[in-house]
Protein backbone atom coordinates (compact mmCIF):
# COMPACT_ATOMS: atom_id res chain seq x y z
CA UNK A 1 0.00 0.00 0.00
CA UNK A 2 2.76 2.55 1.04
CA UNK A 3 4.19 1.45 -2.10
CA UNK A 4 1.96 1.96 -4.35
CA UNK A 5 1.29 5.96 -2.59
CA UNK A 6 4.72 6.78 -3.89
CA UNK A 7 4.49 4.90 -6.51
CA UNK A 8 1.15 7.41 -7.49
CA UNK A 9 2.96 10.46 -6.14
CA UNK A 10 6.06 9.81 -8.36
CA UNK A 11 4.12 9.91 -11.61
CA UNK A 12 1.81 12.93 -10.32
CA UNK A 13 5.33 14.85 -9.62
CA UNK A 14 6.69 13.77 -13.42
CA UNK A 15 3.60 14.40 -14.75
CA UNK A 16 3.73 18.38 -13.31
CA UNK A 17 7.30 18.93 -14.54
CA UNK A 18 6.56 17.40 -18.00
CA UNK A 19 4.10 20.11 -18.16
CA UNK A 20 5.85 22.61 -16.60
CA UNK A 21 8.81 22.55 -19.10
CA UNK A 22 8.65 23.97 -22.79
CA UNK A 23 10.89 25.60 -25.12
CA UNK A 24 11.50 28.75 -23.30
CA UNK A 25 12.66 27.46 -19.99
CA UNK A 26 15.49 28.89 -18.97
CA UNK A 27 18.65 27.33 -17.67
CA UNK A 28 18.01 28.56 -14.18
CA UNK A 29 14.41 26.98 -14.35
CA UNK A 30 15.97 23.60 -15.50
CA UNK A 31 18.50 23.66 -12.61
CA UNK A 32 15.80 23.83 -10.02
CA UNK A 33 13.76 21.10 -11.07
CA UNK A 34 16.52 18.79 -11.40
CA UNK A 35 16.91 19.77 -7.97
CA UNK A 36 13.92 19.29 -6.54
CA UNK A 37 13.69 16.20 -8.47
CA UNK A 38 16.74 15.00 -6.46
CA UNK A 39 15.53 16.29 -3.24
CA UNK A 40 12.25 13.76 -4.15
CA UNK A 41 13.99 10.72 -4.95
CA UNK A 42 16.06 10.82 -1.66
CA UNK A 43 12.72 11.14 0.14
CA UNK A 44 11.14 8.39 -1.56
CA UNK A 45 13.97 5.92 -1.04
CA UNK A 46 14.04 6.65 2.75
CA UNK A 47 10.61 5.88 2.31
CA UNK A 48 10.86 3.16 0.13
CA UNK A 49 14.08 1.28 2.26
CA UNK A 50 14.97 3.45 5.16
CA UNK A 51 12.67 1.92 7.55
CA UNK A 52 13.03 -1.30 9.02
CA UNK A 53 10.49 -3.89 9.31
CA UNK A 54 9.39 -4.94 12.35
CA UNK A 55 7.56 -8.63 12.68
CA UNK A 56 6.35 -9.58 15.90
CA UNK A 57 7.43 -13.06 16.64
CA UNK A 58 4.92 -15.44 15.68
CA UNK A 59 3.87 -17.04 19.75
CA UNK A 60 5.45 -13.98 21.72
CA UNK A 61 3.90 -10.65 22.33
CA UNK A 62 6.44 -7.86 22.50
CA UNK A 63 5.35 -4.12 22.71
CA UNK A 64 7.02 -2.56 19.48
CA UNK A 65 9.62 0.03 20.93
CA UNK A 66 10.83 0.79 17.32
CA UNK A 67 7.49 0.82 15.27
CA UNK A 68 9.05 0.93 12.08
CA UNK A 69 11.93 3.40 13.05
CA UNK A 70 14.00 5.17 10.35
CA UNK A 71 17.41 3.22 9.65
CA UNK A 72 18.88 4.21 6.38
CA UNK A 73 18.87 7.68 5.84
CA UNK A 74 20.59 9.14 2.25
CA UNK A 75 23.02 12.27 1.71
CA UNK A 76 22.48 13.40 -2.00
CA UNK A 77 25.98 14.44 -4.00
CA UNK A 78 27.33 14.91 -7.75
CA UNK A 79 29.99 12.98 -9.88
CA UNK A 80 33.45 15.03 -9.74
CA UNK A 81 35.47 12.19 -11.62
CA UNK A 82 35.17 9.11 -12.36
CA UNK A 83 37.25 5.73 -13.89
CA UNK A 84 35.40 2.30 -16.05
CA UNK A 85 38.82 1.13 -17.99
CA UNK A 86 41.40 0.11 -14.81
CA UNK A 87 41.44 -3.04 -12.95
CA UNK A 88 40.20 -1.36 -9.75
CA UNK A 89 38.25 2.04 -10.34
CA UNK A 90 37.09 4.53 -8.57
CA UNK A 91 34.94 7.99 -8.36
CA UNK A 92 34.76 11.20 -6.54
CA UNK A 93 31.58 12.75 -4.59
CA UNK A 94 31.47 16.07 -3.75
CA UNK A 95 29.87 15.44 -0.37
CA UNK A 96 32.57 14.71 2.69
CA UNK A 97 32.60 14.60 6.49
CA UNK A 98 30.99 17.62 6.98
CA UNK A 99 27.46 16.73 4.92
CA UNK A 100 27.98 13.14 7.11
CA UNK A 101 29.88 10.48 4.87
CA UNK A 102 32.35 8.35 6.51
CA UNK A 103 34.16 5.16 4.87
CA UNK A 104 32.63 1.66 4.50
CA UNK A 105 28.94 4.07 3.23
CA UNK A 106 27.57 2.71 0.07
CA UNK A 107 26.68 4.82 -2.90
CA UNK A 108 23.78 3.97 -5.21
CA UNK A 109 22.85 6.07 -8.27
CA UNK A 110 19.28 6.31 -9.81
CA UNK A 111 19.19 2.75 -11.63
CA UNK A 112 21.41 0.45 -9.26
CA UNK A 113 24.42 0.10 -6.77
CA UNK A 114 27.69 1.90 -7.72
CA UNK A 115 30.04 1.94 -5.08
CA UNK A 116 31.33 1.77 -1.19
CA UNK A 117 33.34 4.85 0.13
CA UNK A 118 36.64 4.46 1.02
CA UNK A 119 37.80 7.73 2.08
CA UNK A 120 36.93 10.85 2.44
CA UNK A 121 37.95 14.72 3.64
CA UNK A 122 35.25 17.65 4.77
CA UNK A 123 34.11 18.20 1.39
CA UNK A 124 34.81 14.84 -0.93
CA UNK A 125 34.84 11.31 -0.96
CA UNK A 126 36.31 8.89 -2.51
CA UNK A 127 34.75 6.07 -3.55
CA UNK A 128 35.26 2.30 -4.35
CA UNK A 129 33.77 1.61 -7.84
CA UNK A 130 31.85 -2.16 -8.37
CA UNK A 131 33.67 -2.48 -11.61
CA UNK A 132 36.65 -3.25 -9.16
CA UNK A 133 37.79 -6.76 -9.30
CA UNK A 134 40.16 -7.13 -6.27
CA UNK A 135 38.53 -4.85 -3.60
CA UNK A 136 34.16 -5.07 -4.22
CA UNK A 137 31.96 -7.98 -2.86
CA UNK A 138 28.34 -7.22 -3.12
CA UNK A 139 26.37 -9.37 -0.94
CA UNK A 140 23.02 -9.74 -4.01
CA UNK A 141 20.08 -12.11 -4.35
CA UNK A 142 17.53 -13.10 -7.33
CA UNK A 143 14.42 -11.05 -6.43
CA UNK A 144 11.91 -13.69 -7.33
CA UNK A 145 13.49 -16.66 -5.33
CA UNK A 146 14.98 -15.12 -2.78
CA UNK A 147 18.85 -17.22 -3.54
CA UNK A 148 21.42 -15.13 -2.49
CA UNK A 149 25.16 -15.09 -3.62
CA UNK A 150 28.17 -12.77 -4.09
CA UNK A 151 28.45 -10.30 -6.81
CA UNK A 152 32.04 -9.29 -8.20
CA UNK A 153 33.47 -7.99 -11.17
CA UNK A 154 35.74 -9.42 -13.81
CA UNK A 155 36.90 -6.78 -16.10
CA UNK A 156 35.25 -8.40 -19.32
CA UNK A 157 33.46 -4.68 -19.42
CA UNK A 158 31.97 -2.38 -17.52
CA UNK A 159 28.23 -3.40 -17.77
CA UNK A 160 28.43 -7.11 -16.72
CA UNK A 161 29.33 -8.41 -13.12
CA UNK A 162 29.08 -11.83 -11.73
CA UNK A 163 26.58 -13.49 -9.13
CA UNK A 164 28.49 -16.76 -7.44
CA UNK A 165 27.21 -19.36 -4.97
CA UNK A 166 23.85 -20.16 -6.30
CA UNK A 167 22.92 -23.89 -6.33
CA UNK A 168 22.32 -25.25 -9.39
CA UNK A 169 18.90 -26.33 -8.54
CA UNK A 170 17.92 -22.78 -8.20
CA UNK A 171 15.27 -22.17 -11.26
CA UNK A 172 16.99 -18.98 -12.85
CA UNK A 173 15.95 -17.79 -16.52
CA UNK A 174 17.35 -14.47 -18.35
CA UNK A 175 15.69 -11.44 -17.02
CA UNK A 176 15.47 -12.32 -13.67
CA UNK A 177 16.10 -9.54 -11.06
CA UNK A 178 19.10 -9.34 -9.40
CA UNK A 179 18.94 -6.67 -6.18
CA UNK A 180 20.89 -6.47 -3.16
CA UNK A 181 20.42 -8.83 -0.31
CA UNK A 182 20.47 -6.94 2.65
CA UNK A 183 22.59 -8.78 4.60
CA UNK A 184 25.46 -5.97 5.12
CA UNK A 185 25.51 -3.06 6.40
CA UNK A 186 25.80 -1.11 3.54
CA UNK A 187 23.02 -1.90 1.11
CA UNK A 188 19.47 -1.79 2.02
CA UNK A 189 17.23 -4.96 0.50
CA UNK A 190 16.30 -4.35 -2.40
CA UNK A 191 18.67 -1.50 -3.99
CA UNK A 192 18.51 -2.59 -8.30
CA UNK A 193 21.77 -4.35 -9.37
CA UNK A 194 20.45 -5.43 -12.47
CA UNK A 195 19.41 -8.43 -14.68
CA UNK A 196 20.44 -12.17 -15.65
CA UNK A 197 21.89 -11.76 -18.76
CA UNK A 198 23.15 -15.30 -19.27
CA UNK A 199 24.07 -18.59 -16.65
CA UNK A 200 25.97 -21.76 -16.75
CA UNK A 201 27.41 -24.05 -13.93
CA UNK A 202 31.17 -23.31 -13.05
CA UNK A 203 32.83 -26.51 -13.75
CA UNK A 204 34.85 -25.99 -10.08
CA UNK A 205 32.46 -25.33 -7.95
CA UNK A 206 29.25 -26.64 -9.19
CA UNK A 207 27.06 -23.86 -8.25
CA UNK A 208 25.71 -21.09 -11.25
CA UNK A 209 28.03 -18.36 -12.66
CA UNK A 210 25.56 -16.21 -13.52
CA UNK A 211 26.04 -13.20 -15.74
CA UNK A 212 24.05 -9.80 -14.36
CA UNK A 213 24.48 -6.98 -16.29
CA UNK A 214 23.94 -3.92 -14.62
CA UNK A 215 20.79 -1.88 -14.46
CA UNK A 216 23.32 1.55 -13.98
CA UNK A 217 25.84 1.98 -16.87
CA UNK A 218 28.67 3.45 -14.70
CA UNK A 219 30.09 5.16 -17.59
CA UNK A 220 27.44 7.85 -17.25
CA UNK A 221 26.91 8.35 -13.46
CA UNK A 222 26.10 12.01 -12.39
CA UNK A 223 23.63 11.95 -9.27
CA UNK A 224 24.22 9.85 -6.47
CA UNK A 225 23.07 9.46 -3.43
CA UNK A 226 24.87 8.01 -0.08
CA UNK A 227 23.66 5.70 2.44
CA UNK A 228 23.91 6.46 5.57
CA UNK A 229 23.01 3.29 8.19
CA UNK A 230 21.91 4.74 11.32
CA UNK A 231 22.19 1.24 13.44
CA UNK A 232 25.52 0.05 11.55
CA UNK A 233 27.46 0.58 14.95
CA UNK A 234 24.89 -1.39 16.88
CA UNK A 235 25.49 -4.31 14.15
CA UNK A 236 29.26 -3.85 14.52
CA UNK A 237 29.12 -4.14 18.19
CA UNK A 238 26.94 -7.68 17.93
CA UNK A 239 29.52 -8.57 16.08
CA UNK A 240 32.53 -7.88 17.22
CA UNK A 241 31.27 -10.18 20.37
CA UNK A 242 30.36 -12.97 18.24
CA UNK A 243 34.05 -12.75 16.70
CA UNK A 244 35.17 -11.89 19.94
CA UNK A 245 33.53 -15.16 21.64
CA UNK A 246 34.62 -17.61 18.56
CA UNK A 247 38.24 -16.74 18.82
CA UNK A 248 38.22 -17.70 22.75
CA UNK A 249 36.61 -21.22 21.94
CA UNK A 250 39.36 -21.93 19.50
Amino acid sequence: MQQSFIAAQTTAFNAWVSGYIDEGTSYLKLKQINEELVAQNKTLMQELYGKEKIKNPSFVRVTDTIGGGQIYTFVDGEIVNNSIIRKDNYFTINRGKRHGVFPKMGVIAPQGIAGIVINTTNNYALVQSVLSMNKIRINASLKDSGFFGTLTWRGENSRTMHLSDIPKYVPIKVGDTVVTDGKSAIFPQGIMIGRVAGYEVDSKTGYWDISVELSQKMGQLNKVYVVRNLKKLEVKQIQDTLDATINNDQ
